[in-house]
């Protein structure tokens, strides 16, 4: 069964997949840093809109929306 999935290749070395496994974690770190920062863009861009609307500053393009 082991020789079916790995196609008769040799099992890797546990080096190389510490290695591997450290380079995925500081991956996905990265990629969670940047989903923190788009959602706080979201939240600021949301605060923004919120503001700009009990101030009476709403675009054009929104009071068209709303019509519809």
């Amino acid at each position: 069964m082991m020789n079916d999935i790995l196609n008769g290749a040799k099992l890797p070395k546990m080096d190389v997949l510490k290695k591997k496994r450290r380079l995925l974690a500081a991956e996905k770190k990265a990629l969670y840093a940047d989903r923190d920062a788009q959602t706080e863009m979201r939240e600021a861009v949301a605060v923004k809109a919120n503001i700009d609307h009990l101030l009476g500053l709403t675009d054009e393009r929104e009071n068209k929306e709303q019509e519809r």
